[in-house]
């Protein structure tokens, strides 16, 4: 696969980022592609390895090796080294529902499994991945199935976020008519609401779900249900339904001043900003503005990260990021092998952007909030925060982040935004379907199952796992789809 010894006459190569000072300027995508001729030597680095964990997608340690979709990593990164774009996406599309966006927002856990990581840099797996889907766009590949005959059965899908969509998209291929009912008032669920413009246009989406209407998927908005329509009304008009809602409770941080004024979970500032981008470019100012404000960002994730590179762009006077665990090692420790998951530190886009404003990294390690200070009009002013040590719980033997006693002090922070994580689903959805949910909230199946404790409920993505990466999603829906098309078709 690829060139035998592309790996050692070829150096790694990624896209070209604009300037840190230059992209805040807008809300646009940054990254600019290399060409299809560059991007060909980034294919000819795919090694004849002999055990491709890039595509085994499995857990060690509690982390994923590899892509969960098995997409087969060595094939289409030979096809790109041999500039066969066409077969690329045809190989790709075997096992992949959406490329478009997990060439922007995954991780790429198959390039943290490729073997070229043993002695030097993976192949660039994930850009040759955008390279091939965009290439198919630009070329009309990229267009609706013909979708032979339609055998009767009739499918709710409820929430239109990549599982959802993944779901449907496979249902619907196998002959099923699909709808799918999404509360907000535009389809994609968080790769709508949940990611910033800047990392995932949601021309993107439209131009997805353009295909999928014309391929006969009925998409309804506005519609939340649990609330506005009833299950019993959807289990007597479909055949089989498929919850697919997500896991929507965020994670709170309950201390005193919890209650003051322009504090915000993330993905409601985040939502704010983005559905007034797509209405009004910003002009109705019907958004969390940050311009100004000493912004205090609670989460060092993903989202977190996405925090601060919007709060900058909206013209921040400073941003703080707090995380409770310490800094990550810079490069891979004894403990942590290949091909696990590399638990090292990450700079990302927003925490770039926040040094060439501001000078300095915006993350603050092993440090939480104890305290919010409000001012006279009820708005908080000051956290209070506090340094954080790690220590062993005698009775579980547990490792606890407790606070260092005389490290307290306070920060200004005009605008909170609590990026923690989420626990699971919501529970006026689950009730209504009277489904049986887990500890952690999650809807509950039996182990590698989709249908729930309600027949002809079937469940997928975060709902089902947990929070988790859009990545995982995809896989879910796409299995669920088959559990639900085994169940109606018998085989």
């Amino acid at each position: 696969m690829g060139k035998p010894t592309g790996f050692l006459e070829y150096d790694r190569k990624e896209a070209k980022h604009e300037e840190p000072l230059e992209r805040i300027r807008h809300f646009r995508e940054f990254k600019k592609p290399l060409s299809l001729e560059e991007q060909k030597l980034q294919g000819a680095r795919c090694m004849e390895c002999g055990v491709p964990f890039c595509q085994w997608g499995n857990m060690i340690a509690g982390m994923a090796s590899g892509c969960p979709l098995h997409n087969l990593v060595p094939e289409t990164n030979d096809l790109v080294y041999r500039g066969k774009w066409k077969q690329a996406y045809e190989r790709l599309e075997k096992t992949h529902s959406f490329p478009e966006f997990t060439c922007r927002v995954c991780p790429a856990l198959c390039e943290a499994a490729c073997t070229c990581n043993i002695n030097g840099e993976p192949v660039s797996t994930k850009e040759n991945e955008k390279a091939i889907i965009e290439t198919a766009y630009q070329n009309g590949w990229a267009a609706p199935h013909k979708i032979p005959m339609r055998t009767g059965k009739k499918i709710a899908v409820v929430g239109s976020g990549p599982s959802g969509l993944a779901a449907a998209q496979e249902l619907n291929r196998k002959g099923h008519s699909v709808t799918v009912f999404e509360r907000n008032d535009r389809i994609g669920g968080l790769l709508r609401y949940g990611i910033p413009n800047m990392k995932l246009d949601k021309s993107v989406i439209d131009r997805r779900m353009k295909i999928m209407e014309e391929e006969g998927v009925v998409f309804c908005t506005g519609v939340d249900v649990g609330k506005d329509k009833k299950p019993a009304q959807l289990l007597k008009e479909f055949d089989r339904v498929v919850l697919a809602c997500g896991a929507s409770n965020p994670r709170d941080i309950s201390v005193p001043g919890r209650d003051a004024g322009n504090i915000f979970f993330a993905v409601d500032y985040l939502k704010s900003i983005t559905k007034s981008l797509l209405d009004s470019g910003l002009k109705d100012n019907q958004f969390v503005n940050a311009k100004g404000k000493h912004v205090l960002v609670i989460g060092g994730g993903d989202t977190g990260n996405d925090c601060v590179g919007t709060a900058i762009r909206l013209g921040a006077k400073s941003v703080t990021q707090l995380e409770m665990m310490p800094m990550p090692p810079k490069e891979r420790t004894a403990a942590n092998p290949w091909p696990e998951w590399p638990r090292v530190l990450k700079t990302d886009y927003g925490q770039e952007e926040a040094i060439a404003v501001f000078g300095h990294d915006p993350r603050v390690y092993q440090t939480t909030v104890t305290e919010f200070i409000k001012d006279e009009k009820g708005n908080v002013q000051k956290a209070k925060i506090v340094k954080l040590e790690p220590k062993k719980d005698e009775k579980t033997g547990r490792m606890n982040m407790v606070p260092v006693e005389g490290t307290e002090k306070l920060i200004d922070a005009q605008l909170v935004l609590i990026a923690a994580g989420f626990l699971g689903s919501q529970k006026y959805v689950t009730d209504a379907f009277k489904v049986a949910v887990n500890g952690r909230t999650n809807v509950e199946t039996k182990p590698g199952e989709y249908e729930t404790s309600v027949p002809g409920v079937f469940t997928a993505g975060d709902m089902h796992r947990g929070q988790s990466l859009v990545v995982w999603a995809i896989t879910e829906g796409r299995r669920a789809a088959e559990a639900v098309d085994k169940s109606l078709m018998g085989m």
